[in-house]
């Protein structure tokens, strides 16, 4: 999504969904882009516990996804540990919604 002065904008994503019993909390949280948040939303792209970005299989496209992922191939995350995402909930997002 664009803003409206023309930068990327992020969009608030949950690693535990709320349908799904997850809390609005900052550890159940993900600064993603629109693209991003669908696709981690539909378990095409996931975390590992040390935020290796995952890809599903399933992905027609993977260069694609490359392509808009951070390089390193790691999400880029705050400095503080208490503001990271819960190991919990990526451990839920992997096992419940993200497609091996």
């Amino acid at each position: 999504m664009l803003a409206a002065w023309g930068q990327l904008a992020a969009q608030a994503a949950h690693v535990r969904l709320v349908e799904h019993g997850g809390p609005d909390s900052i550890r159940d949280g993900l600064a993603l882009s629109g693209t991003a948040h669908w696709m981690f939303d539909r378990g095409l792209i996931g975390l590992s516990d040390n935020l290796d970005i995952m890809i599903s299989r399933q992905v027609n496209d993977r260069p694609s996804v490359e392509a808009i992922s951070n390089r390193t191939g790691k999400a880029m995350a705050p400095a503080r540990e208490a503001e990271r995402p819960h190991p919990a909930f990526l451990a839920w997002h992997r096992e419940n919604c993200f497609k091996r």
